[in-house]
């Protein structure tokens, strides 16, 4: 029987395994080419993780956050990119945050043409543009956090 685990910082690699009720050597023989030792090396931090090996974690351990992490915390295109971490939450707040800020763009929509009509963005119009795509940043948050919680409960609710 595998021993459990007493380490207390735990990376997310690990958190999820454990979270899918899995072992090394469960989770290495579901992947099938993944070794345990791999597990262990990637969990401990004595190697790194490619995406590969994040892409196959993230689907035996039925966890798809678990690639977002690695593109907003561990990827170095992820950084140049400036990929957010995405908090799954409830569906009602998620939902609730995402229609707000949606009122809240149009609510700022004319404002927004008025700006762009003349392609400038002058001084006096620059903390409105800054305002709007903040919100605008804001919605895409709440888009990608809907379609992970979707994506999740899809997995959760589909047959092994």
């Amino acid at each position: 029987m595998a021993r459990k685990s007493t380490r207390e910082n735990k990376t997310e690699y690990q958190k999820s395994r454990e979270k899918a009720g899995l072992s090394r050597e469960a989770a290495s023989e579901a992947i099938g080419w993944m070794s345990e030792d791999r597990i262990e090396r990637i969990e401990s931090g004595k190697v790194d993780a490619s995406p590969g090996d994040v892409a196959a974690m993230a689907q035996c351990y039925k966890d798809p956050s678990l690639c977002n992490y690695y593109c907003a915390e561990v990827c170095a295109i992820g950084d140049a990119l400036e990929t957010p971490k995405i908090e799954i939450k409830d569906i009602a707040r998620t939902t609730l945050e995402m229609l707000a800020t949606l009122n809240t763009l149009n609510q700022k929509k004319d404002r927004l043409i008025e700006i762009m009509s003349d392609g400038i963005i002058d001084e006096s119009e620059k903390r409105d543009f800054h305002s709007i795509e903040n919100n605008l940043n804001k919605m895409s948050l709440a888009i990608d956090a809907l379609k992970l919680w979707l994506e999740q409960t899809r997995i959760n609710a589909s047959p092994n």
